[in-house]
Formats: C-alpha cells, structure tokens, sequence
C-alpha cells in the first residue's frame, strides 16, 4: 500500500480536487477505501450519533448509469449562473483559474463513467424536511461532512485523487433506486476515487485571507 508521509500541513494544503489527473486505468484496491473509511470513522457527529453511511462503488456498470445522471446535470450546470468563469471576473488572476476550474470540471463530467471507484456518502434523514429547524439541518450536514473530507485526506495520503461533486444530486432519486439506498436517507455528495498521476500537488491560488477574517464581530 502507497503512503506519501505527507505532513499533515501537507495534507491539508495539497488535497486538491482532483480531475484531470485521475488514473482512470489503474484499479483502486478496496482494502484501501476501507482503510481511508476507518480514518473517516474517527470524525466528529452531532450526539456523536455517528448516522453516516457509505456506498462505495466499484462496479463498472453501475458507476456508468450514475456517470449519464451526473453528465444530464453537469450540461445544465455548465450553462448556468453558477458556473465558475462568471465568479471572481474582477481579478484577472482568479478569472484564469476559473478558466482551468471549468475546463477541469467539463474533463471530469466527460470521463465520469471511467473512474475506478466512486464513494456516495449518506445521512439519516431528509434536510429537505420543511418543519425541521436550520440548526438541525446544519447539523445533519455537519455530522457527515467532516468524515467525508477526513476520507479525502486519508485518500490523499495514499496517493488517491478525490473531487467533492453533488450535480448528480439532481437525479438522487433515480440513483437511490439502483443503489437500494433505503426511504428516509439523504445522499450527501459523489466522489470519484482513483489513484493519481504523479503525486506531487501544490496549494492553490486562493483569494486574501483579510477580506474574509472578523476578529470579536464583523
């Protein structure tokens, strides 16, 4: 099994999303999604509930169907207002990257249906629920989300490349059903899992700290 001994400032500052570099050839050994799991395990949850739930999907034909859900969704996307080269238009920089951010989310959409494995994590519960309280759906939301990035950094560690995507959200219900997912859950995310090519990754340009840290109020 790979391990990069990154530190963890490493870690944390290289996990990139990951599309472009994907070996989409390559297979991803199961005992190492379950190891990046039991990492994730160890994440925080709300009463320490631990709700989560995890499919992972190594089946070729399942990870295609789910791919054409993701690629119905991702053409609406690419046209839309919250596609990335209509953000940050005001600092040129950031418009480059934008640039490469859409030319990298239009790659992965395509190759999709090719990746190795793909992770869907779950919830118990439906935050589309009317009469529940935000405090509650932010703690649905928060009592997941930390272990799925936890699983992002075990993955990185091991030289797998992971990208956070949701479009196939769209088609949740459709993917529920070909997955056997039970009444009452909630699909929280879609990550593509494959081993990268080169494992060398470098932080990324970000917008200045100041502008967005409020010291005792805003």
């Amino acid at each position: 099994m790979v391990k990069l001994n990154l530190s963890a400032d490493e870690v944390l500052t290289t996990t990139r999303a990951v599309r472009k570099r994907l070996d989409l050839d390559r297979p991803v050994e199961m005992e190492v999604l379950r190891e990046c799991l039991e990492i994730a395990q160890q994440a925080p949850s709300g009463s320490n509930a631990q709700g989560w739930h995890f499919v992972l999907l190594t089946d070729s034909e399942k990870i295609k169907t789910i791919a054409g859900y993701y690629q119905q969704a991702f053409a609406e996307y690419e046209t839309g207002p919250a596609q990335p080269t209509l953000l940050h238009t005001e600092d040129p920089e950031m418009a480059r990257v934008q640039q490469r951010v859409l030319g990298s989310a239009q790659y992965l959409a395509a190759n999709m249906g090719r990746v190795p494995a793909m992770l869907i994590p779950c919830m118990s519960g439906r935050p589309d629920n009317p009469e529940l309280p935000p405090g509650i759906i932010a703690g649905m939301y928060g009592s997941v989300i930390p272990a799925v990035w936890s699983f992002m950094l075990a993955a990185r560690e091991r030289g797998l490349g992971t990208c956070w995507t949701t479009l196939h959200l769209k088609h949740e219900q459709e993917v529920a059903a070909l997955l056997q997912i039970p009444a009452g859950y909630s699909q929280v995310a879609l990550i593509p899992i494959a081993y990268t090519r080169g494992t060398q990754f470098q932080p990324a340009p970000r917008l200045p700290l100041d502008p967005a840290i409020h010291i005792n109020g805003w």
